[in-house]
């Protein structure tokens, strides 16, 4: 039997710039707080938990003061850096430099957007932090929507400036971003490119690894995809994995594996989100080694 491990897989750069921070801030042996999980990977979580970094919600963090809080890769609304200031926080800074950018972008944009009355709106997952903190910089003036369900939240009559979180599927920013366009001209819309202004904001790192997972969810017999169950990248890379090989597995450990699932198979790939660390994918490399 043939195990694989793909190359690609595991931490992207925001994500391992926020670990290696958080490293580099416990080895100086102070408390850090983290303002919630560092990653959406328990595993990881717990490692640096065993290390000491302290995870807070923010209502833990509201009433903190004179201490040192981390800011993961997934960013925060201004409102918590202006609390950070009125309690006298130090903020150990690990946003992703893509997410700052974002986060600096769709705020002129929606200052400028007043001009025509326009919309900023904002294709992410409901409640989560990338988007909680995106929303924040339009003083949650922004409109979300998550799916076609959610497009009759927008007024099609008016300018709209459409953003994606950083890790949604392009296939389904896409689709939506059609279907924005589509609605414009069935509303009488004169010139809908000039209406619809789409951003393309999803990180490379994220688009150029669906594609890649697609040839390699197609080279074996079998796929394990490692990743923690809150992920949102997790669960659009799974579900790319297994639209190509019908025989993927999601796991989060090694113990969540089967071994009637490698029974008469020769090929068994192993891959995993961009929140998924290396070390839990060889760890689910050594224990199919063994079977």
């Amino acid at each position: 039997m043939v195990v694989d491990i793909d190359k690609k897989s595991g931490f992207c750069f925001g994500v391992q710039n926020a670990v290696e921070i958080a490293e580099e801030a416990l080895s100086k042996g102070e408390r850090v707080f983290s303002l919630g999980p560092i990653v959406h990977n328990d595993k990881e979580v717990e490692r640096l938990s065993a290390l000491g970094l302290v995870y807070i919600d923010h209502d833990q963090f509201n009433n903190l003061k004179d201490c040192k809080v981390l800011i993961r890769a997934h960013g925060e609304p201004p409102e918590t850096y202006l609390v950070a200031a009125k309690n006298n926080i130090t903020i150990i800074e690990a946003t992703c430099p893509i997410v700052r950018r974002l986060q600096s972008r769709i705020l002129k944009i929606w200052e400028k957007s007043k001009e025509s009355r326009g919309q900023v709106v904002i294709f992410g997952k409901p409640g989560h932090s990338e988007v909680v903190g995106l929303l924040g910089h339009t003083k949650n003036e922004g409109i979300l929507i998550s799916g076609p369900g959610d497009l009759h939240k927008i007024d099609i009559t008016r300018p709209v400036w459409l953003f994606a979180q950083t890790t949604m599927s392009v296939k389904d920013y896409a689709i939506i971003a059609e279907m924005i366009h589509t609605k414009m001209k069935e509303a009488g819309t004169t010139d809908p490119d000039k209406f619809l202004h789409v951003n393309n904001t999803i990180c490379g790192q994220v688009s150029n690894r669906e594609s890649h997972l697609k040839s390699f969810a197609e080279k074996h017999d079998v796929l394990i995809f490692v990743s923690g169950r809150e992920s949102s990248n997790g669960k659009m890379l799974y579900s790319v994995c297994e639209s190509i090989n019908h025989e993927t597995y999601f796991v989060s450990s090694p113990e969540e594996i089967n071994v009637e699932w490698f029974r008469g198979k020769n090929s068994i790939g192993i891959c995993g989100a961009t929140s998924t660390p290396k070390w839990l994918i060889e760890k689910v490399y050594d224990f199919i080694l063994t079977i």
